[in-house]
């Protein structure tokens, strides 16, 4: 069976990482080509993950760059179909719910190519987010479903797909996880701070909601700081982020930026810190699994299981909502988390047999 496998942005290589593994600890007859799509240009926020991740270089990076999301979505559309017409694979994998994967997905089905999306069916209900749109779009068209939940399952069911196509397997970004635990490593910032376990905090945030608009991205940082105990927090942010916060020149002695680190690096960090302050979906995943406690600056979230099983809470948009929550957990109030069900490390070896299945189907 001839793959491709999409990637482009930060949490692509993360669940991508364990797709590649399973492949290469698989006795059937794979071969994949690992399209990098460039949406994520940046060496922090992609360059340095195939050292960190033991994944290949790239086949094919199609240097998508910064722009709009029309922009980026034309240019991956136009690189991708270049591919396409030199060489066709058997089915082509798109991850997650970014740029890439939507742009990938569309291109691939219009040459006539089987398409599988891995961690399809999730949902937030949210129409106002760019990720939101892509999921639909990408669920709308592929023709094999892989689901990190009986939600998303459920969900894809109610879409009017056939059970047949749908694959409850788990969840790739703890796969990986799971399997670089061991080479998880301080970032300079923890020694130049003598960082201490469970007592500081993590923050990151990257939606528009959230850090667009500077007079509320100063609210969340001041009532952050009033109510964190004189912990450090630490703020690896996005370049977006950063560009939009260093135009305020913010002076806090607890508050503390650092560039975007290192899957290794951050997680590092994240398993040590006390609190986990985020608007990322995918970082309330990683910290359930570490039993790390998970405050999310979102009014919806497409995981809910990190929410009713997991150590996430949802505190809404609102940097009012966040003394609340902050109080509970230096309280020592905050709830026992539990680690979803099938986010056990096997995620991509179950993807992997059925592709196994697939192919066999193919032949014959």
């Amino acid at each position: 069976m001839k793959i491709d496998l999409i990637a482009g942005a930060r949490p692509n290589f993360v669940k991508i990482a364990a797709i590649i593994t399973a492949i290469r600890n698989s006795t059937q007859s794979f071969n994949f080509r690992l399209i990098h799509t460039g949406q994520h240009y940046d060496h922090n926020m992609s360059g340095n993950f195939f050292t960190d991740l033991n994944i290949p270089l790239p086949d094919f990076n199609l240097e998508a760059g910064s722009g709009s999301q029309a922009e980026q979505t034309a240019s991956i559309m136009i690189g991708y179909e270049k591919l396409l017409n030199s060489f066709k694979p058997d089915i082509c994998i798109v991850v997650g719910d970014v740029t890439s994967s939507m742009a990938c997905a569309i291109t691939a089905k219009k040459q006539n190519i089987e398409l599988a999306h891995i961690e399809a069916g999730i949902r937030s209900g949210d129409m106002s987010m760019p990720e939101e749109i892509n999921r639909i779009i990408i669920d709308s068209i592929s023709d094999y479903f892989f689901t990190t939940s009986r939600d998303a399952t459920e969900n894809l069911i109610r879409a009017g797909h056939h059970k047949e196509t749908i694959f409850f397997v788990g969840n790739t970004m703890i796969d990986t996880l799971l399997m670089h635990k061991p080479q998880f490593r301080p970032p300079e910032i923890w020694h130049e701070l003598k960082l201490e376990k469970k007592q500081y905090v993590i923050l990151t945030l990257h939606r528009p909601d959230n850090v667009d608009e500077i007079s509320k991205l100063s609210r969340t940082l001041q009532t952050i700081e009033e109510n964190s105990r004189g912990l450090p927090i630490i703020f690896p942010a996005h370049p977006r982020t950063a560009k939009i916060i260093q135009s305020q020149k913010p002076n806090s002695k607890n508050l503390h930026f650092t560039p975007p680190l290192g899957y290794l690096e951050f997680n590092f960090l994240v398993i040590n810190s006390k609190l986990v302050i985020t608007d990322s979906g995918g970082i309330t995943e990683e910290t359930t699994v570490l039993n790390v406690p998970c405050i999310t600056l979102r009014d919806n979230t497409e995981r809910p299981e990190t929410v009713t099983i997991g150590t996430n809470e949802l505190a809404g948009s609102n940097p009012e909502n966040l003394p609340f929550y902050l109080k509970k957990l230096f309280d020592g109030k905050w709830k026992p988390g539990q680690i979803p069900e099938f986010w056990d490390g096997n995620a991509g070896k179950r993807i992997v047999e059925v592709l196994g299945r697939l192919y066999f189907a193919f032949i014959f």
